[in-house]
């Protein structure tokens, strides 16, 4: 084998390890949204995998246990425990009734298992029923 022969060859092996380490940390990094009743349906088929988990944080049950914050996602009418341990604070709109997202697993003891939450109060956003909603006059004055 020449100079150039062993040349390609090592170029063929660093290049062939890159493109496994892509693929593997692709693998590893990717996360599917389900529902909460999606979720149900996959059986054993759910522990272990990464996903990503949505619904309304269920009144009353957000709990500090030492480190970790316990709480119920529901969506409709189905329940979901789950485990928050991350290092990053709550956010500010993570309360009950709030739509949160947890990104994680779920364990064998049906427990969702998370380091990453999004929250978003909807209702912080939109007008309550009944309440007037201001519109844009043309400047004239009323009598």
């Amino acid at each position: 084998m020449g100079k150039y022969g062993k040349f390609a060859a090592l170029i063929a092996i660093v290049v062939g390890t890159v493109v496994w380490l892509a693929a593997a940390g692709m693998k590893e990094n990717k996360t599917y949204y389900k529902t909460i009743s999606e979720l149900g349906q996959m059986g054993n088929q759910a522990y272990g995998q990464r996903l990503r988990v949505g619904g309304d944080i269920e009144a009353g049950s957000i709990h500090r246990v030492g480190q970790e914050v316990q709480f119920v996602l529901v969506q409709d009418k189905r329940r979901l425990k789950v485990a928050y341990t991350g290092r990053d604070p709550l956010p500010d709109t993570f309360k009950d009734g709030a739509q949160a997202l947890a990104d994680g697993k779920l364990d064998t003891d049906g427990v969702f298992r998370t380091k990453q939450i999004q929250a978003k109060c909807a209702s912080k956003y939109e007008a309550k029923p009944g309440q007037f909603t201001p519109t844009a006059t043309s400047g004239k004055g009323s009598v």
